[in-house]
């Protein structure tokens, strides 16, 4: 207590005041001859803006630079993490585009290499006709919405390649 008290640059006489207590009963405290009981430990505490635990003795640690850096060494951590899977997630899309594209490109290939030989088919074969309209139908579907796809992948592959 005395340590604090003239850390804070008060008299034994000053702080007795401020307390309503005389002097002497400040140096009984500080010699630890007697012990302010409850409400006083509290007057005194906020006397000289001291937590009551610092004034009974209790080490005071100040964790707050280790605590700080624990918290910033696990936001950092948690960067990183984030970090990685950012790259993760655009190595995958960036690798499933050009998949894409492959099998846009090997689609094309097949249709052109069968020239539409549907066409010659007998239809009077009721399964037959269904196989070759479901095969027409996707043919006309793949022929109009390839090319739009084809360019949205390829862009994709650009904005997802990796940045030196």
């Amino acid at each position: 207590m005395k340590a604090i008290r003239k850390s804070k640059g008060l008299s034994q006489e000053e702080l007795g005041i401020k307390l309503n207590v005389v002097r002497q009963t400040i140096s009984k405290w500080e010699q630890g001859l007697s012990v302010p009981d409850s409400d006083m430990l509290i007057s005194i505490s906020e006397a000289l803006e001291t937590p009551v635990s610092t004034l009974l003795g209790e080490t005071v640690i100040e964790p707050e630079a280790d605590d700080l850096k624990v918290i910033s060494e696990k936001l950092e951590i948690i960067n990183l993490q984030l970090a990685q899977r950012k790259t993760t997630r655009r190595k995958v899309l960036h690798w499933l585009l050009i998949s894409l594209c492959v099998a846009i490109v090997i689609i094309s290939a097949v249709l052109i290499v069968l020239n539409s030989s549907y066409l010659g088919w007998d239809y009077h074969d009721s399964e037959t006709a269904v196989a070759v309209a479901a095969l027409h139908a996707f043919e006309w579907l793949f022929v109009r919405l390839a090319p739009i796809i084809l360019i949205g992948a390829i862009v994709g592959i650009f904005l997802t390649r990796k940045k030196v």
